[in-house]
C-alpha cells in the first residue's frame, strides 16, 4: 500500500505520461497540417489538467508539461495557411471541445491570436475570456487557468504605447479586465480554505500559500500598465483591490495582498493615497499580522524620503506622520488581542519612520515614545522577551540617530517608556546610554539634564525593587559600576555655580547605592568636586570671602561629607587615599585649618580602620609622601604631624617596612622647594634610625634563620645618604657614606650571608653614580673626591 507522497508521485507520472502521449498525435497532425486531429488531441492532452489528486506543487508541474505544448499550438493556430481557417472561425471552433476545461485553454489561447489578429475589439475578447473561464469553480484549475489567461494576455492589454491602444477608454478596459482576473482568483484562492475536513487546514494553508504568487501576479500586471497615472490609481485602482481584500476576510489572502500593494506599486502612489491605503488596515481581520504589514509600508516610505531631500515637502503635504500615528492607533484598538509586541514593533516603525523623514521634529518622536506608553500602562507587567528587545529597540533609535543623549534628554517620554523594563534590561538599556556618551564624547553640562540621566540609568546606580546585588555576576557589575564612575567625569560647566548643583545631584543618586557600590562612584564624584575647586581657584576674582555664594570652604564640607559615606562600606583605604588628595587641594587653597583636619581624619582611619600589615605600609607612605608636598602648615601643625608619620613608621609589624618608612619620613624635614625646612639634624636622626632598624633586622634574621638580614636594606640607606649629601645637609658627611660602604661591602663578604644579585647590582649602580660624580670635577667632584671606593 502506497502512503500520500508515493501516491501523488504515480498520479503526476501518469498525467506526465498522458501528456506526452497525446502530445505526441497533437505533433504528427500538427506536423501534417490537421487541424480536426490537432484539436482532438490536443484536448485530451488538456483534460490531464482535470486532476484533483495533485497538492499545488505537483499540479504546477503537470500545468508547465501542458504550457510548454500549448506554446507550440499556438504557433500552429497562428500560421492559418497550414490549417486553412480563419482566427473568427477557429475561435469558434474551440469551443466545441468536450471538456470545459480544455475548451477554455484552448480558448484562451486562440483568443490571444485573435486579439493580435486585430479582427475584433480586443476590449471584447479579453472580456469574452475573463466571463467564459468562470466556469472552472475548481480552485486549484481555475487558478491555473485564470494565470495562463494572465500569462497569454499580459503583452496584448490596451495601454499607452501598446499596439492595441485605441482611444481615452481603453486603458479603463485594460485595468477592469485584470481587476476581473484578480477578483476571480483571489475567490477561488479564498474557497480553498473551505476544502476538505477540518484537520487538515494546516496542509491547505501551506498548500494556499503555494498558490499565492498566482494571485498576486494580476497587481503586478496592474503596476506595469503605463495608463494607470495617480489619478487613477487612487480613484479607482486602489479602491476595487482594497475592496476585495477587506471583503475577502480571509487572514492569509488579506496579509499576502496587502504586502503585494505595497511592494508592487510605486512609493510616491503610496504616499499619496497614504490615508485610503491605511484605512483599510483596522478593516482586516484580528489575526493578520498588520504591524509587518504597516512596518513594510513604513520602510518604504522611510527609503523613499531618504533617496532625495525633494520628496520630503510631499511627506509634509500629505502629513504622513499624522495619518501613519493615528491608523497604528486604531489597529491597535481594533485588534485588542494583538500582543504586546505587535504594538511595541509598529511603534519602532514608527519612530525609525519620523527620525528618517522629520529628524528635526522632537515632539514627533516624544509623541510615538508616549504612545507606547500608554500601551505598555495597560501591561501589568512586561515579560515576554520580544517585547523587551522591541523597547530596547525603540530606546535606542533616538540614540543611534542623534549620536547624542542630550537631545534624548529631551524627550519626557524616553525615561517614562524606561520605566517598564524589566531590572535586567533597563540595566543593559543604561548601559547603552552610557557608551553612547562615551562613544559621542557627549558633556552633559546642566543640572536638569543630569537629573534626567540619572533617572535613567538609576538601574545601574541603586538596587531596584526585586533585585539581589548579591546575585550579580562580579565581572558584570564592576564593568556597570566603572561605567557609571566614568559617566561622572563626562559631567562639566565652566560655571561653578551649575557645577555644584551638578555634583549635588550626582551625590544624591550615588549615595543610595549601597555600600557595594559606593567605592566606584564615590571616588569620581571627589575629583569632579576637586575639579570644581580648581575652577574656582582659576576665578579668585569672583570668590570674595565667606559671604560669597560658593567658597573653598563649602567644597571642602561637601568632600568631607561624600568621603564619609564610604564609612558604611567599610572602605578605609580609599577614604585615606581620597582625604590625602582633599589635604592637597586645601594645600593649593592655601587653607591650613581645613588641610590638616584632612589630614587629622586620615590618621584616625589609619589607627582604627586598616589592620591589615600590608595596607599600612601603603597607607603611611601615602601620608609621607602628601605630607612632603605640604607648605600650607606652620611650624605647630606641621611637626604634629611629622611627629605622628614618624611614630606610625617606627610601630609597622616588619622590621623591613618600619626601615624603609623611617628613611622615607627624612624628606619630611628637608624640602628643596621650601624655605625653613631643612632641619639637616632630623634628617640625620631619620637615617641613622633606619640603620639600626636594618641591624635589628638583620640579628633577627640571623638568630631565625642562620643567615644575615637583606643587604639592600642597607643599600637603600645609603643611597638617602648620597641624596642629602648631595643636596647640602651638612649633617651628613663623606665619612659617613665611606664608613656606610666599608660596612656594606663587608656583610656582602661575610659567610652568613645569602647572595643576593639585586643587592649586588642594586650597590655597583650606586658606587659607578659615586665615581661619575666624581669624574665631574668642580665643586660636585670635589664634594666626592674625599669618598673611596
Amino acid at each position: 500500500m502506497l502512503n500520500g507522497t508515493e501516491d501523488e508521485e504515480k498520479w503526476l507520472a501518469e498525467g506526465i505520461a498522458g501528456i506526452q502521449h497525446n502530445a505526441f498525435y497533437m505533433h504528427r497532425a500538427l506536423d501534417s497540417n490537421n487541424l480536426r486531429e490537432a484539436l482532438k488531441y490536443s484536448a485530451q492532452m488538456l483534460s490531464e489538467l482535470r486532476t484533483s489528486k495533485l497538492s499545488p506543487r505537483k499540479y504546477y508541474e503537470l500545468y508547465m508539461r501542458a504550457f510548454d505544448e500549448l506554446k507550440r499550438l499556438e504557433l500552429f493556430f497562428k500560421d492559418d495557411s497550414k490549417h486553412g481557417v480563419s482566427v473568427v472561425d477557429l475561435y469558434e471552433l474551440v469551443q466545441h471541445a468536450g471538456n470545459i476545461l480544455p475548451r477554455l485553454y484552448l480558448l484562451c489561447t486562440v483568443g490571444s491570436i485573435y486579439i493580435k489578429s486585430k479582427e475584433a475589439p480586443d476590449k471584447e475578447v479579453l472580456k469574452d475570456l475573463v466571463e467564459m473561464c468562470r466556469g472552472v469553480q475548481h480552485p486549484i484549475r481555475g487558478l491555473f487557468l485564470r494565470s495562463y489567461l494572465a500569462q497569454i494576455s499580459r503583452d496584448k492589454l490596451p495601454d499607452i504605447g501598446s499596439e492595441y491602444e485605441g482611444d481615452a477608454d481603453t486603458v479603463m478596459d485594460a485595468v477592469d479586465f485584470v481587476l476581473q482576473n484578480f477578483t476571480e482568483m483571489n475567490k477561488l484562492w479564498v474557497r480553498m480554505q473551505h476544502q476538505g475536513p477540518g484537520r487538515v487546514r494546516e496542509k491547505r494553508e501551506k498548500e494556499r500559500s503555494e498558490l499565492q504568487d498566482l494571485v498576486g501576479k494580476n497587481l503586478h500586471v496592474l503596476s506595469q500598465i503605463e495608463g494607470v497615472d495617480l489619478e487613477m490609481y487612487k480613484e479607482t485602482v486602489l479602491p476595487r483591490v482594497l475592496e476585495q481584500v477587506v471583503n475577502c476576510k480571509d487572514d492569509l489572502a488579506q496579509y499576502y495582498l496587502m504586502d503585494c500593494i505595497i511592494q508592487v506599486f510605486p512609493d510616491e502612489y503610496h504616499l499619496q493615497t497614504l490615508e485610503t491605503l491605511l484605512g483599510a488596515c483596522p478593516q482586516l481581520q484580528p489575526t493578520v499580522d498588520v504591524k509587518t504589514v504597516l512596518s513594510r509600508l513604513m520602510d518604504r516610505l522611510s527609503n523613499y524620503a531618504a533617496s532625495s531631500a525633494d520628496v520630503l515637502p510631499e511627506f509634509l503635504q500629505v502629513e504622513a506622520f499624522s495619518k501613519l500615528s493615528n491608523a497604528i492607533g486604531k489597529v491597535i484598538e481594533a485588534q485588542v488581542d494583538m500582543p504586546a509586541v505587535g504594538a511595541i514593533t509598529l511603534y519602532v516603525s514608527l519612530l525609525t519612520f519620523t527620525l528618517r523623514v522629520h529628524p528635526d521634529r522632537l515632539d514627533h518622536v516624544d509623541q510615538v515614545l508616549g504612545a507606547c506608553v500608554k500601551k505598555l500602562s495597560n501591561i501589568p507587567k512586561l515579560e515576554d522577551s520580544r517585547a523587551m528587545k522591541q523597547v530596547v529597540a525603540l530606546l535606542s533609535a533616538p540614540l543611534e540617530k542623534y549620536n547624542d543623549i542630550v537631545t534624548a534628554l529631551t524627550l519626557s517620554n524616553y525615561p517614562r517608556v524606561m520605566d517598564h523594563l524589566d531590572i535586567g534590561t533597563n540595566k543593559l538599556m543604561a548601559m547603552v546610554i552610557i557608551q553612547s556618551i562615551m562613544k559621542n564624547n557627549s558633556c552633559i553640562s546642566t543640572a536638569d539634564k543630569v537629573e534626567v540621566l540619572f533617572e535613567l540609568i538609576k538601574g545601574l546606580i541603586k538596587d531596584t525593587d526585586g533585585a539581589d546585588v548579591d546575585e550579580l555576576d562580579e565581572e558584570d557589575f564592576k564593568e556597570e559600576q566603572n561605567s557609571v564612575a566614568r559617566l561622572i567625569h563626562m559631567l562639566y560647566n565652566d560655571e561653578p555655580e551649575e557645577m555644584l548643583k551638578i555634583i549635588c545631584i550626582v551625590r544624591k543618586h550615588t549615595m543610595v547605592g549601597g555600600p557595594k557600590r559606593l567605592p566606584f562612584t564615590v571616588s569620581s564624584l571627589v575629583f569632579s568636586a576637586l575639579r570644581l575647586l580648581r575652577q574656582l581657584q582659576g576665578q579668585e576674582g569672583d570668590i570674595v570671602g565667606e559671604e560669597a555664594s560658593m567658597t573653598p570652604n563649602k567644597i571642602f564640607q561637601l568632600l568631607t561629607q561624600i568621603i564619609e559615606s564610604l564609612s558604611a562600606v567599610p572602605s578605609a583605604e580609599l577614604a585615606l587615599r581620597l582625604y590625602l588628595q582633599c589635604a592637597e587641594a586645601a594645600n593649593g587653597c592655601d587653607i591650613e585649618h581645613v588641610a590638616y583636619e584632612f589630614f587629622t581624619q586620615a590618621f584616625v582611619l589609619y589607627e582604627e580602620e586598616i589592620a591589615d600589615s600590608k595596607a599600612q605600609v601603603t597607607a603611611i607612605h601615602l601620608i609621607i609622601g602628601t605630607l612632603q608636598r605640604m607648605n600650607v602648615f606652620g611650624v605647630e601643625n606641621r611637626d604634629t604631624l611629622t611627629h605622628k608619620a614618624t611614630g606610625y613608621s617606627a610601630r609597622l609589624l616588619k622590621k623591613a617596612d618600619q626601615c624603609r618608612a623611617v628613611y622615607a619620613c627624612s624628606h619630611l624635614f628637608w624640602v628643596d622647594d621650601q624655605d625653613g625646612i631643612k632641619d639637616g639634624e632630623r634628617v640625620l636622626l631619620c637615617l641613622k634610625r633606619a640603620l639600626r632598624i636594618a641591624n635589628a633586622a638583620q640579628q633577627m634574621a640571623n638568630v631565625a634563620r642562620g643567615t644575615g638580614g637583606l643587604v639592600s636594606l642597607f643599600v637603600e640607606i645609603l643611597n638617602k645618604y648620597i641624596y642629602f649629601f648631595e643636596k647640602g645637609n651638612k649633617q651628613i658627611t663623606s665619612s659617613a657614606i665611606q664608613g656606610l660602604i666599608e660596612f656594606i661591602n663587608t656583610e656582602m663578604q661575610s659567610d652568613s650571608t645569602n647572595p643576593d644579585s639585586v643587592a649586588d647590582a642594586f650597590l655597583a649602580s650606586t658606587l659607578r653614580y659615586i665615581q661619575f660624580q666624581k669624574q665631574k670635577g668642580g665643586v660636585v667632584g670635589e664634594k666626592f673626591e674625599s669618598i673611596k671606593l
